[in-house]
């Protein structure tokens, strides 16, 4: 019984110089890709059992890819194993191989990143993120691309490899409230208790001011030709800031003027000297 099984796994199928198969060729083959999508499946499921329902859709969607990439290696290096040279298929394929790596190398590092960054969570949708000195909202997060619209209302398309390579900021990390600040200069002998009176007092009647955390007044600097004052505040949504900020600057122009307080304009003594 058992030589007979021997002889059957050891049944040439095929056999030339090149290539020699038998039955147990497609034996260890059928094992092989068995292990394989067992190995892939428990990789998967650790890898996605954390993530959200939409990005683990996203990344089994690429996964399946990956698969078919790793049963292509396994077949080979199985068949090459077995008695079956594939050498001059490899040889032949080379160059085909090497130009085509090379075209899809940028879109391999952004799907890669892609990946790395639906594992890791560093970024949401909805988060609100600063990207080469543009603050957006993230709209949508892609496995080549993230779309991100900024205050403008315009969409940009990032790929993926620039949140690995470059600094990024992002507002919402740790909390999605923001903290903000409007600058202004007093002439000098003003009275600075005042000031920060008023200051505290327009961002209380800001309706957009967050209360909790407080606002603060901090006195920043002797200037040449002002106090330098900063009211530090809490916004709920940083995609709204510039036009908070520009409510407070209003609100505090306004209560400059009705309490007297200057704002001064750099000025310059010019000294003519004539010869005689």
């Amino acid at each position: 019984m058992i030589e007979t099984i021997k002889e059957l796994l050891n049944y040439k199928l095929i056999d030339t110089d090149n290539v020699d198969i038998r039955v147990s060729t497609f034996v260890i083959l059928f094992l092989v890709l068995i292990i394989t999508a067992a190995l892939l499946r428990f990789i998967r499921v650790v890898a996605t059992r954390k993530l959200p329902l939409e990005d683990k859709n996203k990344f089994i969607s690429f996964f399946q890819f990956v698969r078919y990439i790793v049963f292509a290696f396994a077949i080979v290096i199985t068949l090459h194993s077995t008695g079956v040279n594939m050498s001059f298929l490899l040889t032949a394929s080379a160059a085909l191989l090497v130009g085509l790596g090379f075209a899809l190398q940028q879109l391999f590092q952004d799907i890669i990143s892609g990946i790395l960054m639906i594992i890791d969570q560093s970024m949401h949708v909805g988060d609100i993120v600063e990207v080469d000195g543009r603050v957006g909202k993230v709209l949508e997060i892609k496995l080549r691309t993230t779309r991100v619209v900024t205050r403008n209302n315009r969409v940009m398309v990032i790929p993926n490899h620039k949140f690995m390579l470059d600094t990024l900021f992002n507002w919402t990390q740790n909390s999605f409230t923001n903290r903000e600040q409007v600058n202004v200069g007093v002439a000098y002998g003003s009275d600075v208790q005042l000031v920060k009176q008023i200051l505290l007092r327009c961002a209380e009647e800001a309706p957009d001011v967050l209360q909790e955390p407080k606002p603060i007044v901090l006195f920043e600097d002797f200037a040449d030709s002002s106090l330098n004052f900063s009211l530090y505040f809490y916004v709920h949504d940083g995609m709204n800031s510039p036009g908070i900020q520009s409510d407070l600057r209003f609100r505090i122009d306004a209560a400059f003027r009705a309490n007297r307080v200057s704002i001064p304009f750099p000025q310059r003594d010019i000294h003519v000297i004539t010869k005689a």
